[in-house]
């Protein structure tokens, strides 16, 4: 079957077993772009070290995140855990509280185990092959890759979103990158700088980060413009090609700031799936037919066990996931009788506005906060 064609005119095919470009252009590449990035690359904080722990924080932070959110979580990170030992050591919750806001919560939970399964079996040093590498949570290939390289300057591919598409576009890719994937492995694998791992791979996600954009990239400044496929043929920014993809379920919440007295009701999350582990106002998905406060009154007491009276409006916050979108309705309720019971939760907790701040909370309850204390 064929994936896709080096030029028009040559019909030379990119399949399993097969790199489109002889070892003289890969040669060239490699060169171009280590040159480019010696003059061009970002100057990060995890770039200055080859402690493998920091290089393991800033990539497991890096995944879905851009940069610029991820340097001042990373500078907070490394004087609150600076060793794989502090961070093994540390309470889940005060984990998930220095990674609020981040979003994606399962690498903060990952990453706590992995450091407790690097102190546990290989006395707290991060291993340096991969085979060992892979088997820690919340570690895939390029993120394996990604610290090897960086911190021991081994010769391993990465292929993150960045790479992709620099990748995508070099061969003019034309079908979606996710229906390429080995191909593309077999690229990236190929083009890597045997002697200089470290610096070719932080070269090529500089390249898609600053210059081979999504939107409007910059080829006239690329150093790989005179070998880039989509370039040559006018089509870069048509590539890569994209999964069509189906709307996002959009789910209406009724959420209830439940007070009693001066004490509002919280419930921490059970450990796993999204959110796991966070502390949120309880409510639940309003049901064809009900009401807002219906709703709420219905989750509280299937949730809880207790009878709310629903009050006031608070506030309508819209937050959107990787696979759907949520409206929280939120509403003042009064607490009115019965003892609560973590029957979905965790464990629950009365507390007052002021100490909201010591919870990690996902990020749409933060607005919630921010509404209670002003």
């Amino acid at each position: 079957m064929r994936h896709l064609m080096l030029n028009k005119r040559s019909h030379r095919v990119f399949s399993a077993g097969i790199i489109p470009l002889p070892s003289f252009a890969i040669s060239e590449l490699r060169s171009s772009l280590l040159s480019w990035y010696a003059e061009s690359g970002r100057s990060l904080p995890w770039r200055e070290i080859r402690d493998p722990y920091a290089i393991w924080v800033s990539e497991i932070m890096l995944q879905q995140t851009q940069v610029k959110t991820v340097i001042p979580y990373f500078d907070r990170w490394m004087k609150q855990f600076p060793t794989i030992e502090s961070l093994a050591n540390a309470d889940l919750q005060t984990v998930l509280k220095a990674w609020e806001g981040l979003g994606y919560y399962a690498r903060a939970r990952n990453f706590h185990r992995a450091a407790q399964q690097v102190l546990r079996e290989q006395q707290g040093q991060f291993p340096t092959d991969l085979e060992t590498v892979l088997k820690l949570p919340g570690i895939g290939r390029t993120t394996a890759g990604g610290i090897l390289s960086a911190a021991f300057n081994q010769p391993l591919p990465i292929l993150d979103g960045n790479v992709k598409r620099v990748l995508a576009r070099l061969i003019a890719l034309e079908v979606p990158p996710s229906r390429a994937m080995s191909q593309l492995w077999e690229m990236s694998e190929a083009l890597i700088d045997p002697e200089n791992g470290r610096d070719f791979n932080q070269a090529l996600m500089d390249l898609g980060a600053t210059v081979c954009t999504p939107k409007n990239p910059a080829c006239l400044i690329c150093p790989w413009r005179s070998r880039c496929e989509a370039y040559n043929r006018g089509v870069q920014t048509e590539l890569p090609m994209s999964e069509t993809r189906a709307p996002l379920p959009h789910k209406m919440i009724g959420v209830a700031v439940i007070w009693n007295e001066q004490r509002i009701l919280i419930d921490r999350r059970k450990a796993e799936g999204l959110l796991g582990g966070l502390w949120e106002f309880p409510g639940g998905k309003v049901e064809p037919g009900e009401t807002i406060e219906q709703c709420i009154k219905r989750e509280i007491q299937e949730e809880l066990s207790i009878e709310i009276e629903v009050g006031e409006h608070l506030i309508t916050v819209d937050h959107t996931y990787t696979h759907f979108r949520v409206t929280l309705n939120v509403h003042h309720c009064r607490y009115v009788s019965g003892e609560p019971q973590p029957i979905e939760c965790e464990e629950i907790r009365w507390v007052t506005v002021d100490q909201l701040p010591e919870f990690p909370f996902p990020k749409a309850n933060i607005k919630i906060i921010e509404a209670l204390k002003s």
